[in-house]
């Protein structure tokens, strides 16, 4: 099962590592895939979307499902 999220705010590379180690630490061993250029955010292996949604939430983030 995959989770998306388009996140609008996400703009450079550590804004992906401070939402992956967000996503990691919410869900462990879940696969966080991120397409920068789109702002889109993928989680394979976590079946939570509130969970990771609220991850990136606390991160500073504003993650919108897909």
């Amino acid at each position: 099962m995959s989770i998306e999220f388009q996140v609008p705010d996400m703009t450079c590379g550590h804004c992906v590592k401070t939402i992956t180690g967000a996503v990691n630490q919410a869900a462990p061993g879940a696969t966080v895939t991120v397409d920068l250029p789109t702002h889109r955010v993928t989680v394979t292996g976590a079946d939570d979307a509130d969970k990771i949604e609220d991850a990136i939430r606390d991160a500073g983030y504003q993650p919108l499902p897909v």
